[in-house]
């Protein structure tokens, strides 16, 4: 269940703000990431006890559904591409917010995102996908997203693809295409979505 399904009643007047929750929580992940974060250290970056978060939150998984969605929320490149309606324009600027975000690959891939950024999100991706004409637009819009996670998790590997070796005598037809790689992981990126988003 994420914190979108069942947020939790406000028991106290004065109650610490899920706003300042996602907003402190995202500065943390962006600082510490995904492995070192905690209830605790975050209590501690908002300056009450650990108690406080508990009464508006029922754990880390609500503390990070939270972060997720205002990180892209408060991102403008992909408000203005959502602006436009473009569904590979909003596609790439999710790639580049999931490399400057780089936690939020981890938070995204635990179950579907719902909170109100992200829907925004996936109605104009799912929206744009359908005006411009392309058939099943919801299973390309999974298909086309999933791409896009993946390619932002092993973001760093692909990275450092042209410099491991490539076996000869085990992958000989790797091995020399290999040899004469010119591309970077965002012409990849490209690539697989011009083929995904443009067949039928």
């Amino acid at each position: 269940m994420s914190y979108w399904d069942a947020a939790k009643a406000v028991r106290r007047s004065r109650v610490l703000e899920p706003e300042a929750i996602a907003r402190t929580a995202a500065r943390l992940l962006d600082q510490v990431g995904y492995d070192e974060f905690s209830l605790r250290l975050l209590a501690d970056w908002l300056d009450v006890a650990p108690a406080s978060l508990y009464s508006r939150i029922r754990g880390t998984s609500d503390a990070l559904d939270l972060a997720l969605d205002h990180a892209l929320g408060a991102d403008h490149s992909i408000q203005q591409a959502i602006s436009r309606g473009e569904a590979v324009e909003i596609l790439r600027a999710f790639f580049e917010h999931l490399l400057e975000h780089s936690w939020a690959v981890h938070v995204v891939a635990m179950r579907p995102p719902r909170g109100p950024a992200y829907l925004e999100f996936s109605e104009s991706l799912v929206r744009g996908l359908q005006e411009s004409g392309r058939s099943d637009p919801l299973s390309r819009a999974y298909a086309a997203t999933n791409l896009v996670i993946g390619s932002a998790l092993t973001y760093q590997a692909a990275g450092r693809e042209v410099d491991a070796p490539v076996s000869a005598d085990r992958a000989p037809h790797y091995e020399a295409l290999h040899a004469d790689i010119a591309f970077t992981p965002h012409d990849v990126l490209d690539k697989a979505l011009g083929e995904l988003l443009n067949v039928g």
